[in-house]
């Protein structure tokens, strides 16, 4: 996994960043600029409109830092490096930036994606597809294992993306059942990792099949020499865009998960445990509005009292729901990341994260809720099996340790 500390040492983020620095300002500033632009929310970014449809349908509400400085040099069509440590939202900034460049009255690939494994190619595939949902965008996910005549067929068909691993591109490239013509967008993700696993050969003969004018983007979460090599060789001007993490502290609040496996059982897991919620008050985070509405109507019609709250309403009712919630009179709070920030309960002392957030940094925005003013907390994450990569991720970025849920629970609030 990319970023991840050598066995048995301990990950410090603060010299992490600071070896990041001295590596990029040794680069020579002729060659790398800095990008300084922040964008606050995704309405000032001048994205399309059916982007900005998928974004939020997608359960984004605010940029993450990278996103906030990312994606709009991208869609300006620059060459980037961008700099941020893994899960903080790098997959969403470079599929935005490619999903507003594209024609999509052209069926056929303009943009190629690398990912150093198959399973991260799928999930930008999902994450490429999901975004583009309104904009009917076609993208594929070239991975080996998997039928190389299919793969033919569909690249033959006509698609606008391509997402995969060196291995399996190189080959369709070979084969001309990808056809590089119309190919304006490179994207190197996990750099870092993608050249630890030797691949390195591979890309430069990709970029040889590729046409000369490209925009290219490297992702990285540490910049190795050799990475810094192929930004030389391939880029042309780019903006460097480093995201450090704020010194964040997670002090005072024990974290917990628990292994629901699948995703249908987190009902009954949430169920099981709403006596102890009731004791105190309680925060439940769920990553889409929709989902908010469902969890609250299953969570009544089986006679738990729960109020809910999220974008899609409007501010009068929200005040209201708020309201109640800080009065006490309601105990139990469902609700989206959009409102991460802004409940400063004081009572509150356990947060659920019924979905593990999409981005690591929103985990400290929601758990941050709990034991405030030197009170205890405690939060407790439903991770099914899908989710250990995040739960790695969120662990390894604010350098925690998540621990298994006791069946004490009650006593710990």
């Amino acid at each position: 996994m990319a970023g991840s500390a050598p066995e048995g040492s301990q990950f410090d983020a603060r010299q992490y960043d600071a070896k990041m620095e001295t590596v990029l300002a040794g680069e020579g500033e002729d060659f790398i600029s800095t990008w300084e632009e922040v964008h606050e929310t995704f309405d000032v970014m001048d994205l399309h409109e059916n982007l900005l449809r998928g974004i939020y349908a997608y359960g984004f509400e605010k940029p993450s830092a990278i996103q906030q400085r990312g994606i709009v040099p991208f869609t300006k069509g620059l060459d980037v490096i961008q700099q941020a440590q893994s899960g903080t939202g790098k997959t969403a900034t470079f599929c935005s930036g490619i999903l507003q460049q594209l024609d999509y009255q052209l069926l056929e690939c303009q943009a190629l994606v690398l990912a150093p494994t198959r399973e991260l190619a799928q999930q930008i595939e999902k994450v490429m597809r999901a975004l583009g949902d309104y904009l009917q965008v076609k993208v594929h996910a070239c991975v080996g294992g998997t039928s190389v005549r299919e793969d033919q067929r569909i690249l033959q068909a006509g698609v606008h993306v391509v997402v995969g691993t060196p291995g399996r591109v190189y080959d369709m490239l070979r084969r001309n059942a990808l056809r590089a013509d119309a190919i304006k967008c490179f994207v190197l993700d996990e750099a870092d990792e993608m050249l630890s696993r030797g691949f390195k050969d591979q890309i430069y003969d990709i970029f040889q099949l590729l046409p000369q004018k490209l925009q290219v983007g490297v992702f990285s979460a540490t910049m190795p020499p050799e990475a810094l090599e192929i930004t030389r060789k391939f880029m042309n001007k780019p903006v460097k865009i480093l995201v450090k993490r704020d010194e964040l502290t997670l002090e005072g609040i024990k974290q917990f998960y628990v292994n629901v496996d699948r995703e249908e059982w987190k009902l009954d897991t949430l169920c099981d445990l709403y006596e102890t919620l009731a004791i105190t008050q309680s925060v439940i985070f769920i990553n889409t509005r929709r989902k908010v509405d469902w969890l609250t109507d299953k969570m009544r019609a089986r006679d738990h009292t729960v109020s809910a709250t999220h974008g899609d309403m409007d501010q009068n009712t929200r005040d209201i729901i708020m309201r109640e919630f800080r009065s006490g009179s309601s105990r139990v709070l469902i609700t989206t990341d959009l409102l991460a920030r802004g409940i400063d309960v004081q009572q509150v002392s356990l947060v659920i994260n019924y979905d593990l957030p999409t981005q690591p940094e929103n985990y400290l925005h929601r758990i941050g809720r709990s034991g405030r003013f030197g009170r205890k907390g405690v939060a407790i994450n439903f991770v099914t099996r899908d989710d250990d990569r995040m739960l790695q991720d969120i662990q390894r970025f604010y350098n925690t340790v998540i621990e298994e849920l006791p069946s004490n629970v009650a006593d710990l609030l």
